[in-house]
């Protein structure tokens, strides 16, 4: 019985049919065309889909996305972006913020600073190679007393005396501000010309090389006899931390960077055991 019905039911999805179209006053046939019931049911659910397909990209491809429940708008999705690069902004200051304050703490100490650049290589005993060498020759002889001379040298370097210290002047240029022994102004603020090179007071390493929000790019070298030089407000960095410098050597470009700065100059401080120095007692600026 099922089976009859299912015959009888697509026997009638084939059944063709005429659609007729008439003119009203002549009853003269204008157009007419052939149907089925399966060909109405074909051609309306293609015709949906191309719809509903036509629909969604004008939707997904134009302003009209934004009027969908739940979807962003796109000033909301800039925003989101705008304060992700923000947030990752502050974090990166904020830990720039801290290395630079343990550094500080640090040189205060009278203690030198850890390095983030040094090497973390290790060399295992089976790649070292080790080859005779004969401690009779001349050249042993003349090694040792080249070492010997050498650490008489290290061992009297410890005891110089400050005044007999010849420093190298930062940057040619007018004293803008003198040394004041206050929190705010521990140094002096040296003008000079445009784009002025700043060269090392001393021979010594690079404790810290980076940006701080008030004093913008700043560099700390570490010196012999406990002495630390400091240059603040530079427009650019020529050394990182970790590297050797020797004096007269460019460490950086004079700059105006920073929230603590009115002008182009070099802001200097010159710190020994601990404790700020008046700069132009021992440089003739």
């Amino acid at each position: 019985m099922f089976r009859v019905e299912e015959k009888k039911f697509f026997d009638k999805l084939k059944n063709q049919y005429r659609l007729i179209i008439y003119n009203d006053t002549t009853f003269q046939s204008v157009w007419s065309m052939k149907l089925s019931r399966l060909k109405v049911f074909t051609v309306t659910s293609l015709t949906s889909a191309v719809l509903v397909i036509l629909v969604i990209l004008l939707i997904a491809t134009t302003g009209l996305r934004e009027y969908i429940p739940g979807y962003p708008k796109a000033e909301y999705r800039q925003m989101l972006v705008r304060n992700a690069l923000v947030v990752d902004s502050l974090e990166q200051e904020l830990a720039k913020r801290d290395q630079f304050f343990k550094g500080i703490q640090a040189i205060m100490s009278g203690e030198v600073p850890e390095d983030d650049l040094s090497a973390t290589t290790e060399i295992s005993n089976d790649e070292v190679e080790f080859k005779a060498y004969n401690h009779d020759s001349v050249f042993q002889d003349k090694l040792l007393a080249e070492q010997l001379s050498l650490s008489i040298q290290n061992n009297n370097s410890g005891v110089t005396q400050l005044s007999q210290i010849h420093f190298f002047v930062p940057v040619k240029g007018i004293v803008s501000q003198h040394f004041k022994n206050t929190p705010d102004h521990f140094g002096i603020d040296l003008v000079s010309e445009p784009n002025a090179r700043i060269s090392s007071v001393l021979d010594g390493t690079v404790i810290f090389a980076g940006w701080t929000l008030e004093t913008g790019y700043v560099a700390y070298i570490q010196h012999e006899s406990n002495l630390v030089s400091v240059y603040k407000h530079n427009a650019e960095l020529l050394k990182k931390t970790g590297q050797g410098v020797r004096a007269g050597e460019a460490i950086a470009i004079i700059g105006n960077t920073g929230e603590l700065t009115s002008g182009p100059h070099l802001h200097f401080e010159l710190w020994h055991d601990g404790r700020a120095l008046d700069p132009e007692q021992y440089i003739d600026f």
